[in-house]
């Protein structure tokens, strides 16, 4: 990935960050398949319960970008909100925003930790919250993921066998009847 695209992606993403925050919560976890350095979407958790729930529908993210035949991706998610939804231990900064670059012979973690300012409340007694983005530790390569992330890392680039004549068009309609919220780029919409 050039750096570009890289710079670009972690850009979008912050900057989801901070409106989601803005709004009175994190982004779900995304992931952004490559193929030959062209994104073909960006991929969105859909709603899960607590516990295995949680972590299967993360590590089915990884489902497009085998679809896709993705030869990299981008994952990201909030370390606090993956620990509680998954009921695991917190590893690493909380809060931070996680961005693992990955492609099959490896990853690099990057973190983002922030800490929360309130700004205001809302009629509904609800705090508008904004990051205050803190100084960025090195990137990590090989760096510690979470179990549901490091499933979706590894399952991202084994080939899906489905006996279909558009196996990343059905996947792409599965996975958004299941409820993951799939926004393709031009260049790979249906």
């Amino acid at each position: 990935m050039d750096t570009q695209t890289w710079d670009a992606l972690a850009a979008s993403m912050k900057n989801a960050y901070t409106a989601g925050l803005g709004e009175g919560a994190v982004p779900r976890p995304v992931i952004m398949p490559l193929v030959r350095g062209e994104l073909v979407g960006l991929i969105w958790l859909r709603p899960v319960e607590t516990g295995k729930d949680a972590l299967t529908g993360i590590a089915q993210l990884s489902n497009i970008a085998a679809a896709a035949g993705a030869d990299e991706i981008v994952l990201a998610w909030e370390t606090h909100d993956i620990a509680t939804a998954c009921e695991l231990p917190v590893i690493g900064p909380a809060p931070c925003l996680n961005l693992v670059h990955a492609t099959k012979d490896g990853h690099t973690l990057h973190q983002f930790p922030y800490t929360q300012q309130s700004l205001a409340r809302s009629p509904e007694g609800l705090a508008t919250v904004e990051p205050q983005w803190l100084p960025a530790p090195q990137p990590q390569p090989g760096g510690e993921l979470v179990p549901p992330v490091q499933a979706a890392v590894d399952y991202s680039f084994i080939p899906l066998e489905l006996d279909h004549p558009s196996p990343f068009g059905v996947t792409v309609i599965l996975m958004e009847e299941d409820g993951y919220s799939v926004r393709l780029t031009e260049a790979f919409a249906l």
